[in-house]
């Protein structure tokens, strides 16, 4: 049995980035509360940031521990690197630095915001929700923190759930939304089908008002329970707590039916995106981007021309940084806005699938909002173009 969550309002641009005064210590006055949306208009994307951690890791690495060679990854994945947190990151500090980026490219502070929604499936604990973790990180004292748990669909279930807090809360006006994984804490080096895929990383949006006619509109959710099995962690939850058993048989790691997965994805991508299309009388040409999650490059590139998605449409990032999980879909957003660069009212679709199963799409109407990137170069804050 499956259930999907049907439609919303629309939404989104954004204004300027300018430099963002560090956020007060605890005992000073918190930012002055900002008032709620103006009347008619919509909910969008005012910053962007995203945070990879440094230690990359090649295909040469990671197929020494897989028993296959640099090759296979390459022509069966098209990843060709990733990256992986330190011993002592967790997911918190990842999102935690891809929040506070997103805020100074909205040119906010962490006080202002009202909402802070965590998208993982690795968090930090089993309690309490790795969103109030990250919410003492940045000092984002005067906003309700909670985690959602959709896997890979993750960032789009919440940026739903802040949508449409943003519209009926006359008093809130400003979220942040990240995704965040820590996958290679809970890899085993051996498995082939999982050890290649995923990697780590966080990335975020604050959403708050934009004038009508752009931001989000017509989200949609599903999912499908009967196929919860199909990626999973067995271990270290109220079935299967963990103990000497469990982590000796390496139940704690990622365990995932490939086939299954790729089929589902195969079936259920072309079917979100023409659905979408079809309920907003929309042509493939309508759309500037398909900012989708990145399972797998050449799975994704594979479908989307199948579906005739046109040439130059479908960014791909995971060739660089893997499968980020609930990451992925805004680190897409993050990486186009800087690279394409997206054009102010360009129409984008967002889709994602992922474990559960679960997926979800929403049209996205591009303001132009500036994005901040924190990775491992030489120069490590890129700001997008507007």
């Amino acid at each position: 049995m499956n259930g999907t969550f049907p439609p919303d309002l629309p939404s989104e641009p954004a204004p300027p980035a300018v430099p963002t005064p560090a956020s007060p210590p605890s005992s000073a006055p918190a930012a002055p509360r900002a008032s709620a949306a103006p009347e008619g208009s919509g909910i969008g994307v005012l910053g962007m940031g995203t945070y990879l951690p440094a230690r990359q890791r090649s295909n040469e690495e990671v197929a020494a521990a897989a028993g296959v060679s640099p090759a296979w990854i390459s022509q069966r994945t098209g990843v060709h690197t990733r990256h992986a947190a330190a011993p002592d990151e967790a997911a918190s500090d990842m999102a935690a630095a891809a929040v506070r980026s997103a805020v100074a490219a909205a040119g906010l502070d962490a006080g202002q915001l009202d909402l802070l929604v965590l998208a993982t499936s690795t968090p930090d604990e089993l309690g309490p929700a790795t969103a109030c973790r990250v919410q003492a990180l940045t000092k984002a004292r005067n906003a309700v923190a909670f985690d959602v748990s959709a896997a890979c669909s993750g960032w789009l279930f919440g940026a739903r759930v802040a949508h449409d807090l943003l519209r009926g809360d006359t008093g809130a006006r400003y979220a942040a939304v990240v995704g965040v994984e820590a996958y290679s804490k809970f890899l085993d080096p051996a498995d082939r089908g999982t050890a290649v895929l995923f990697a780590d990383g966080a990335a975020a949006a604050v959403l708050g008002p934009v004038p009508a006619g752009e931001g989000f509109a017509d989200f949609r959710l599903g999912s499908d329970g009967v196929l919860a099995d199909n990626v999973l962690i067995p271990a270290g939850g109220s079935r299967t707590p963990a103990g000497t058993g469990t982590v000796a048989e390496g139940r704690h790691t990622i365990r995932m039916d490939g086939r299954a997965v790729r089929d589902f994805i195969v079936e259920m991508f072309p079917r979100i995106v023409s659905e979408s299309l079809t309920r907003n009388r929309l042509r493939m040409a309508d759309i500037e981007a398909f900012i989708v999650h990145q399972p797998n490059p050449r799975l994704l590139r594979s479908v989307g021309t199948e579906l005739g998605v046109p040439p130059g449409r479908l960014p791909i990032v995971a060739d660089e940084v893997g499968n980020i999980g609930a990451a992925s879909t805004p680190y897409a957003l993050a990486t186009s806005a800087v690279n394409g660069p997206l054009r102010q009212g360009d129409r984008l679709l967002l889709a994602a699938i992922g474990a559960g199963m679960t997926w979800g799409s929403a049209l996205l109407t591009w303001s132009g909002a500036p994005v901040i990137r924190t990775a491992p170069t030489a120069d490590p804050l890129q700001r997008s173009t507007r």
